[in-house]
């Protein structure tokens, strides 16, 4: 039992709202258009949790082996606490990335879009290289960026696109607003680890920019999905009632803005993340019945 806690801890249950928000949103984006499918979603959800799961323990396997992790403040890392030696932890990456590629494989077999298979790679392989292969990404200062296409425009307009076979002008504002918040979660998580990145030789963003600066990278990413909640309310008055996320997403901007580093900022991820999953679901369903 001790070593199953581990590895659910290991695969970072935290990061699961960057894989259910833009499902939420995609999908209530489609019921907009009339044409939701609860297997078309559920299929995608699949897709979306096996690809986040993957690149967790795709991250502990290629951090860990690279020693980044050695000296870690935040979550459990299993190859990096060597808890878990790196083979098997690569094992459950690689099976993870499979699952979500099955699942993808039989979205769009049932829905005819082949060339989502494309997209589908596309995504794996993002997952892999972003700490992985020889030049990973992810210690480059790009990891924003990706989180931003694959959990925002990727995820959100994709789950759209298998229900409807098109995209609406509020399913691009819904996909821009969830990658805007999970970016901001991988913000929150650089910045904790600003002093034993830098240490590593990990460039990320926050390191590249600084402190301060990310502090209000973070502060601007937080702001966006609210200002584009008001320019979709004026199609969608409803769109208003996700400004109630805002109470979440204020407390983690409070900690953030204080200064805060290190262990404090843990929670920073918890709430930013679950201001983003109460934004997409209340928008999902003012999509859905508005």
């Amino acid at each position: 039992m001790a070593e199953l806690a581990q590895w659910i801890e290991g695969a970072r249950p935290r990061t699961l709202p960057n894989a259910i928000a833009p499902v939420l949103a995609g999908a209530g984006a489609a019921a907009a258009l009339d044409t939701f499918s609860w297997w078309r979603s559920g299929l995608a959800l699949l897709v979306a949790l096996a690809l986040i799961i993957g690149v967790n323990f795709a991250n502990d396997y290629s951090d860990g082996v690279r020693g980044t992790d050695a000296d870690r403040v935040g979550p459990l890392r299993l190859v990096g606490s060597r808890l878990v030696t790196p083979n098997r932890v690569l094992a459950a990456a690689l099976g993870f990335f499979a699952l979500a590629g099955v699942a993808g494989l039989v979205l769009v077999a049932a829905t005819g879009y082949w060339w989502l298979l494309a997209i589908g790679a596309g995504c794996i392989l993002g997952a892999w290289y972003y700490t992985g292969g020889t030049r990973p990404y992810g210690y480059a200062g790009f990891g924003e960026v990706a989180v931003f296409c694959f959990f925002g425009l990727i995820a959100v307009l994709g789950t759209q696109y298998v229900h409807a076979g098109t995209v609406s002008w509020l399913g691009v504002l819904t996909a821009v607003a969830v990658g805007s918040f999970s970016s901001a979660v991988l913000v929150a998580n650089n910045l904790r680890d600003v002093p034993t990145d830098t240490e590593a030789g990990k460039r990320t963003l926050a390191v590249l920019l600084g402190e301060a600066r990310t502090r209000v990278l973070y502060t601007c990413l937080i702001a966006l999905p609210f200002a584009l909640t008001a320019v979709g309310a004026l199609s969608n008055p409803w769109l208003l009632l996700s400004l109630l996320s805002g109470v979440l997403a204020g407390k983690a901007l409070r900690v953030v803005r204080s200064g805060a580093g290190g262990l404090a900022l843990i929670p920073v991820l918890r709430d930013t993340g679950l201001a983003m999953l109460l934004w997409a679901a209340i928008a999902a369903a003012a999509l859905a019945f508005g």
